[in-house]
């Protein structure tokens, strides 16, 4: 059937290996089973056997009748359908997270670019607005502290992110003030095979410059030291990332954006307050029915 719909619909190779954010299925395969589920819950087709599907009396009468487009909107025209996506709407939005909730009701897209979205669709635009959010407080309450927690919290980061050995092995190194542009040397992994050197900016609003990347890349030149990270929480101007970029000594620059969100990953300075699991149907068990 899906060699069929590619065919007819002349999707494309690239189209067919586009993988959805998970990484462990293809778009086109996630969107074919919802769209068979949908017309099963509608009872316009039926599955006698495994890998087999047809058309069942509803489902002639509505080809028959050479129905343009056949979405969300025209299904709900056929009661079971309409009772089928109720009663499980009613029994997630029980079991979600109520920060979860109030994402999912503040206007989740239907539809992109005329596509209808698939709830799992929507339930990781819903991830992503709540990433988004999180990373934006995340910030907020960063630039409320002070720069002894900015110190604090840098330490932690790297340890949860597997560098600077111990705790106490971190803490001892960084957050020492400014020797000539360093904030802090922690190790790159437990045995201390190597440096990496540190300059950590809280800063609300202004930019990180190529000057302030250049005085940092000269203090790393002063240490013989090979690795740089800057971390900030403001941004970096494209002078400054060109910079960074062209020069021989690798430095590492870690803008607000990217520090909220390695906190998020690694767990720093938020914690889970509940797990959605995505599943989907194992065909392999069902291999040898």
């Amino acid at each position: 059937m899906r060699t069929s719909l590619v065919s007819e619909l002349a999707i494309s190779a690239d189209d067919l290996a586009t993988l959805l954010p998970s990484g462990r299925q293809t778009t086109f395969t996630n969107r074919v089973a919802w769209a068979i589920g949908y017309l099963k819950q509608a009872k316009l087709l039926e599955n006698p056997r495994h890998g087999t599907y047809k058309l069942t009396e509803r489902g002639s009468d509505v080809i028959s009748k050479k129905q343009e487009r056949i979405d969300i909107e025209f299904l709900d025209q056929f009661p079971e359908f309409v009772a089928f996506r109720s009663g499980k709407t009613a029994q997630i939005a029980k079991a979600m997270s109520p920060a979860l909730v109030e994402v999912l009701t503040t206007g989740l897209p239907a539809s992109v670019d005329g596509y209808q979205l698939t709830p799992d669709e929507q339930v990781r635009i819903g991830d992503q607005r709540l990433r988004e959010s999180l990373a934006s407080r995340l910030l907020e309450r960063i630039l409320q502290s002070t720069p002894q927690f900015f110190e604090q919290l840098v330490v932690d980061l790297l340890v949860a992110m597997g560098y600077g050995g111990t705790h106490e092995d971190a803490a001892s190194v960084v957050g020492r003030s400014g020797d000539g542009g360093i904030d802090g040397i922690i190790k790159e992994d437990r045995l201390g095979l190597e440096s990496i050197y540190i300059q950590a900016k809280r800063w609300a609003t202004s930019s990180v410059g190529r000057p302030d990347i250049q005085q940092f890349a000269g203090a790393l030149q002063g240490h013989r030291a090979r690795k740089g990270v800057f971390i900030t929480t403001a941004t970096f101007t494209k002078e400054a990332i060109d910079y960074a970029k062209g020069i021989q000594t690798t430095i590492v620059l870690v803008d607000g954006e990217q520090l909220a969100n390695l906190m998020i990953e690694f767990g720093v300075g938020v914690n889970q307050t509940g797990v959605i699991k995505l599943m989907k149907l194992d065909e392999d068990y069902f291999a040898d029915e």
